[in-house]
């Protein structure tokens, strides 16, 4: 691929556009607990921590394991056993609706 003056304007442009999108994502303090360790290690790989708060209202224990199992099974989330039973245990005692 040939660096061209028109290329390199498309990826000025990309880039202004996205850059306002990046700064505005929140930061998000998720409570300290056993398993928040995991957690961060683990989910925060491929998605924000801003959906346990904002999913919390609507899922119970039994919710949030099906949602883990969704990432690994469905998704192919690479967390294994010990650190899933962890993540798990961790949203259904601190964000269990």
């Amino acid at each position: 691929m040939r660096f061209t003056p028109r290329l390199f304007a498309l990826a000025a442009a990309t880039a202004l556009l996205v850059a306002p999108a990046l700064a505005d994502e929140l930061t998000v303090q998720l409570k300290k607990a056993d398993g928040l360790d995991k957690v961060e290690g683990n989910c925060q790989a491929c998605h924000t921590l801003a959906y346990i708060p904002m999913n919390s209202p609507f899922l119970n224990a039994a919710g949030w394991d099906a949602e883990v199992n969704k990432m690994i099974k469905g998704y192919g989330a690479p967390i294994d056993d010990a650190d899933a039973a962890a993540i798990k245990a961790y949203l259904a005692k601190n964000y269990g609706g």
